[in-house]
């Protein structure tokens, strides 16, 4: 299929059409036009646009909808952006017709006339009487509704009126609005043919289970597309007063610790280690460690294991919806992981190859490190026994890390179920050992402890391999008092994660998982910062 170009058409600006608004996407002309470079440029701009990387080659029109009430009608689009190197992805974009000259200056789409009303095209997101739309649709959805745009409500959801509305703020993949500075509704941007997990996670969580510490399921927004797939476009929750994410409360409270070793003048190499994997409660901390790194800190990660396990054991005390009942670790599984990671390593692998020449110092060492052990870094990944392990998979959030937890006092609220981007929806939605979040968890960990060394290098009088060497020994304290605290939890609600051997197994194996993952976003991205998830794998083959 040739590249469609307004270059190509009979038709040329200024583009008039005689149809009425409601009726315009039943025009292939105006569908032409709209799916020219002129959608191509402004899609290419657009932060939720995750297909930067590669070359686009057309957008098609999957599928179209009405988004309205009464006789107030926007359109739901949803594109199928195709690419040279032979995928597509799907987005979701919803349109209004402005005629206001003063209106959406920096989001307009295409200039048109409608009926010889001079106006423009627009993200209907930039539009409070659209937002006002789908919060009325939402907040009066019916119990069952069989049209091709679905609203659905949870009992929670109700004796309130439109207000206000706002965009959230700086997100990557999806827009979020903030309603009566009550409520988040996610529009999601890059969609799929199934209902989104984010979905699935936050309405089983707070609504099944009761689990209060995610933002409260309010509702959603699905479409059952042409091949009578549900699609999740919307997802409503209760906003959490929040004071930033946990990411950001690591790094202030990770400055101080190492504010402290020159405040408390403290000697590096001999701070007490610990045993890697130990679980550790707070008084097993020696006194060194609480003096340099504060009793406060360690506090907190206990807090975030405690709801960490909640979550799990929300997520594994199913045993009606199959899709989240828990299951064991059996020969297909260990098929789909093996596969997945292979391909996943040799990826990385070549990304090492092609960036060697960016590396210095340790990250390159560590990097030719990587390549001369391959072989036995791979062989780690294929020697996955399935018929030693006892304990079982559940659904878990795939994507855990400090940025998705948010700090509301000195309690924490866990958000964003979508699982990892770089995933398929249904590989998203398998069910996981409990530990691959934990990993997941450590991993930000260990970042965070990284990231305030490169941050704040200049602040401090030590060297960054000191720096470093401390770090890595709060590493291992953080890891061990947050496992005191998980496993407790868990096993007190007689959810199975294995035994002691089978439980380190199944981290190291998610932390060199994880830590690989990493490799790839770095090496594209920050070369500088490539020496976190490598020396997260030198960790892991070295001990």
């Amino acid at each position: 299929m040739s590249k469609k170009s307004t270059k190509n058409l009979s038709l040329q600006p200024p583009f008039n059409f005689n149809d009425k608004w409601e009726e315009l996407l039943e025009n292939k002309d105006f569908v032409k036009i709209f799916l020219s470079d002129i959608l191509e440029d402004y899609i290419k701009k657009q932060r939720w646009y995750g297909g930067k990387a590669s070359k686009l080659k057309y957008i098609e029109l999957a599928e179209y909808f009405r988004i309205q009430q009464k006789e107030e009608v926007y359109y739901g689009l949803i594109l199928e952006v195709n690419f040279d190197e032979a995928f597509y992805q799907h987005y979701f974009l919803p349109i209004a017709f402005v005629s206001d000259e003063n209106f959406a200056k920096e989001n307009r789409i295409l200039p048109i006339s409608i009926q010889n009303q001079k106006g423009f095209i627009i993200d209907a997101i930039n539009l409070e009487a659209f937002r006002k739309v789908v919060f009325e649709r939402i907040l009066n959805a019916l119990p069952k509704d069989k049209t091709k745009v679905r609203y659905q409500k949870s009992d929670i959801f109700k004796d309130c009126q439109y207000e206000s509305s706002r965009f959230m703020g700086l997100e990557q993949s999806n827009t979020s609005i903030v309603y009566n500075e009550k409520f988040v509704l996610k529009f999601f941007r890059r969609i799929y043919a199934d209902r989104n997990p984010d979905y699935e996670m936050s309405r089983f969580l707070s609504d099944k289970k009761d689990f209060k510490n995610t933002p409260a399921y309010l509702g959603s927004v699905q479409i059952k597309d042409s091949d009578g797939l549900n699609i999740t476009i919307g997802l409503m929750q209760e906003m959490v007063q929040n004071q930033g994410d946990a990411w950001d409360y690591m790094l202030k409270e990770l400055h101080k610790v190492f504010s402290n070793l020159e405040y408390k003048n403290i000697n590096i190499k001999k701070l007490p280690k610990t045993e890697d994997y130990g679980r550790l409660h707070i008084p097993d901390v020696p006194p060194q460690i609480i003096d340099w790194a504060g009793l406060n800190l360690f506090l907190k990660i206990q807090t975030l294991a405690k709801r960490t396990a909640e979550m799990h054991i929300a997520l594994g005390s199913e045993f009606e919806d199959t899709s989240f009942t828990p299951t064991h670790f059996n020969g297909d599984y260990t098929v789909w992981l093996k596969n997945r990671l292979l391909y996943q390593f040799q990826n990385r692998l070549n990304a090492i190859e092609n960036n060697l020449h960016k590396l210095d110092g340790l990250a390159l060492e560590l990097a030719n490190e990587f390549l001369e052990r391959k072989n036995e870094i791979r062989k780690k990944f294929v020697n996955f026994d399935w018929t030693k392990l006892k304990g079982e998979r559940i659904r878990v959030h795939g994507d855990y890390h400090l940025g998705q937890v948010l700090v509301k006092d000195d309690d924490f609220y866990i958000l964003d179920f979508e699982g990892e981007p770089e995933s398929t929806i249904r590989d998203r939605k398998v069910k996981q050992p409990p530990l691959k979040d934990v990993a997941g968890m450590f991993r930000s960990f260990h970042y965070a402890i990284y990231a305030t060394i490169f941050n704040n290098i200049e602040l401090y009088k030590h060297d960054q391999a000191e720096l470093f060497e401390a770090g890595e020994v709060l590493y291992q304290y953080l890891k061990g008092v947050f496992l005191g605290t998980y496993i407790v939890e868990i096993q007190n609600a007689n959810i199975n994660i294995g035994y002691h051997q089978e439980r380190i197994f199944l981290l190291k194996y998610s932390l060199l998982e994880k830590a690989v993952y990493e490799l790839g976003y770095e090496l594209n991205s920050r070369p500088r910062w490539a020496v976190i998830p490598l020396k997260g794998i030198s960790n892991i083959i070295n001990n």
